[in-house]
């Protein structure tokens, strides 16, 4: 019976996606422990809107994510989710009313670029753990924006205007809770702000944004 086990086990072994070692969990022990160093001390950020993160954008939690986008690798998504979430409890689920939950939505060209929204199984994570409601369509991009790495900080806001409207969980049944959106990354905010501006114009109430990670300005 042990050896069996044993042999299932090995049978059941991954390779971690981040230093290829053996491991029955998606990342090995190592690449978990230096994950959980990127986590925020303080994860109620100050920033022009609300921003709940997990952590700061760099090391391996950028090299988590970038794999998750451009290597096709979704189950990262609900992981980092998950982290999302069991932070979200520990540190802001009682400081508001249940919030409805609606990621960034990806545009349709993009989504089949990639082929899945990082940005919704993100918030699938999340809501797996929170046990918040769910609206994976409440948001739809309109606009086939420049990815914003591409251009300055000054343009991003005018890049994103009009870039989003209600999609099809919202545009019929406006919330009666208000809307945390969930995205991976926040840098400047002109992302999140451009959707909460959107929901703003239909009168939806918006608590703020959370998100896996918050790019960090380092004094020069």
């Amino acid at each position: 019976m042990t050896m069996l086990k044993g042999l299932l086990n090995l049978f059941l072994q991954n390779n971690c996606p981040l230093c290829q070692r053996n491991t029955p969990n998606l990342f090995c022990p190592y690449c978990n422990q230096q994950l959980q160093k990127s986590c925020l001390h303080d994860p109620n950020c100050s920033s022009p809107i609300p921003l709940f993160a997990w952590g700061s954008y760099g090391g391996i939690l950028k090299r988590a994510i970038m794999m998750m986008k451009y290597e096709n690798r979704p189950e990262i998504a609900l992981f980092l989710g998950q982290l999302l979430g069991g932070s979200w409890l520990l540190n802001s689920s009682c400081k508001y009313q249940a919030p409805v939950i609606v990621p960034i939505p990806l545009h349709p060209d993009k989504m089949k670029i990639r082929g899945f929204n990082q940005s919704e199984l993100i918030a699938r994570g999340f809501c797996d753990v929170t046990g918040l409601r769910l609206k994976s369509h409440g948001l739809i991009r309109i606009k086939h924006t420049q990815p914003q790495f591409e251009i300055s900080a000054d343009n991003r806001q005018k890049n994103l205007m009009g870039a989003f409207d209600l999609g099809k969980d919202l545009v019929n049944h406006y919330p009666n809770k208000p809307i945390l959106l969930v995205d991976d990354i926040y840098t400047t905010g002109a992302t999140a702000n451009s959707a909460i501006h959107t929901l703003d114009g239909y009168g939806i109430n918006v608590i703020g944004c959370a998100t896996v990670a918050k790019a960090i300005k380092h004094n020069p």
